[in-house]
């Protein structure tokens, strides 16, 4: 299951259930994805088919909404 936390512009922020326990958020584009760890700061874990200003874009639709996704986070998966 991969619950969509926001929809911004061309990016879909979600998570993956049971993916793994650090805190992350992947990016959906419809030239590609990404994933960002969101601690201890934000900052790109991996990507494919995204160019350099699509990954700024991405990683500024993450910073805009942090708090929303941390709070999707603990309600999905505890605290």
């Amino acid at each position: 299951m991969a619950p969509t936390i926001v929809r911004d512009g061309p990016f879909r922020l979600f998570f993956f259930s049971r993916e793994e326990t650090r805190i992350h958020v992947h990016v959906s584009h419809v030239d590609g994805e990404a994933k960002f760890w969101l601690t201890p700061q934000v900052a790109l874990a991996n990507h494919t088919g995204l160019s350099e200003t699509q990954l700024r874009q991405a990683q500024a639709v993450v910073n805009a909404h942090l708090k929303e996704i941390q709070n999707a986070w603990t309600h999905h998966f505890g605290g």
